[in-house]
């Protein structure tokens, strides 16, 4: 048996990968990493773990982190007979992270990798013998549009999604629950991402920063989309990260799955209410429904504004309250806590406005990932 442990992660340079990487390196000085990069992100993980080198005080990094050219909707991950003995023989902990997050992604594609490409890294897992415990990524929105509460150890029988991206992510969870009975499954459910909480960092504009870039480029107030009082969940990277440390820590986190969300989210009017103040606009005086705003996002110009994806519109009168009782049993006593959203907002929307300064405009990333994104 190893005396250190052996982290595997898909989904690697992708901004969650980053992050778990950074976090675990910061709170294990001994343990070694197998990174799977798909060869297309060969060059941007080469980056990634040059800066990583940069702004760390680990001076052996090279040393403990080994990558793993593959992809997640092949065999074996795509990997040689000799790196599929080598990572199998001596990984115990893996943490599926590779996945399609684009909402307006073709469900072909999201098929493919998320529920496909889960099955695959399921089938490698069990392939090794010194496993002891199996993170998936997973998502809040696996519930579709279902409103009311909804409970962590739920994954009732869903009939409608709001796009291939739920749908997916939802059936690549039924995969793994029914494998938790030969795995030490740990299922992870995060709400809308947003960026660091102390420095705003993001990889990608969507959520809540369709609002910020409106509000910031717009030379009006736009209206408040729906009726403003369902909840945004929304969570900063960090605490995603600081929470899943806490939760994976402890091993009666094993076959239970954990809703990494805000407990106590404001609803979408004081989300937006005080992106605007800090836009310095003032507050809107009315909503338009959900549908309209759609059509107005089709007028020539309104769309380019603010690249806003037309799927994401859904989440701003989503009336779906996610119990986080797992996860806050597991972070009794951690100090880990979701900051509230007013506590942070200032530093999203500076990282806004230094996007926006820098670039002049939104159409050059939009919605996309800074980085790339991960097929």
């Amino acid at each position: 048996m190893n005396q250190h442990r052996t982290l595997f992660i898909t989904g690697y340079p992708g901004f969650l990968a980053r992050w778990l990487l950074r976090k675990c390196l910061q709170t294990d000085d001994r343990a070694v990493f197998y990174l799977l990069v798909h060869p297309n992100e060969q060059q941007r993980a080469d980056q990634a773990l040059k800066h990583l080198e940069d702004t760390s005080t680990h001076k052996d990094l090279r040393e403990r982190i080994s990558i793993v050219y593959g992809d997640i909707r092949s065999i074996d991950l795509g990997l040689s007979g000799q790196e599929v003995r080598e990572v199998s023989g001596q990984v115990g902990e893996v943490y599926h992270l590779a996945a399609v997050h684009s909402l307006s992604e073709e469900r072909r594609m999201a098929e493919a990798v998320n529920v496909h490409g889960t099955a695959n890294v399921l089938a490698f897992a069990r392939a090794m013998p010194n496993l002891r415990r199996f993170v998936h990524f997973s998502s809040a929105y696996v519930s579709g549009r279902r409103t009311g509460v909804i409970m962590e150890d739920e994954l009732e029988p869903v009939h409608s999604f709001r796009n291939p991206y739920e749908a997916t992510k939802y059936q690549s969870e039924v995969l793994v629950r029914r494998a938790a009975d030969r795995l030490p499954v740990t299922i992870i459910r995060p709400s809308g991402v947003v960026g660091d909480s102390r420095t705003g960092e993001i990889d990608r504009f969507d959520s809540v920063y369709h609002m910020g870039m409106l509000l910031v480029a717009s030379p009006v107030t736009p209206p408040l989309t729906g009726e403003g009082g369902a909840p945004l969940n929304l969570v900063p990277v960090d605490y995603v990260v600081d929470a899943v440390h806490a939760i994976v820590s402890n091993d009666d986190s094993i076959g239970k799955t954990f809703h990494v969300v805000d407990p106590n989210p404001l609803p979408v009017r004081r989300v937006y209410e005080a992106i605007a103040r800090r836009a310095g606009k003032k507050l809107p005086r009315y909503s338009v429904p959900v549908n309209i705003t759609k059509v107005l996002l089709r007028f020539p110009g309104l769309e380019k504004l603010a690249a806003v994806n037309h799927e994401a519109v859904d989440y701003l009168d989503n009336m779906a309250f996610y119990n986080a009782r797992n996860t806050l049993a597991a972070l009794e006593g951690t100090g880990v806590r979701c900051p509230e959203f007013e506590e942070y907002v200032d530093v999203l929307m500076q990282y806004v406005r230094d996007y926006f300064d820098q670039s002049g405009h939104w159409t050059d990333r939009g919605t996309s990932d800074i980085w790339g994104r991960l097929p």
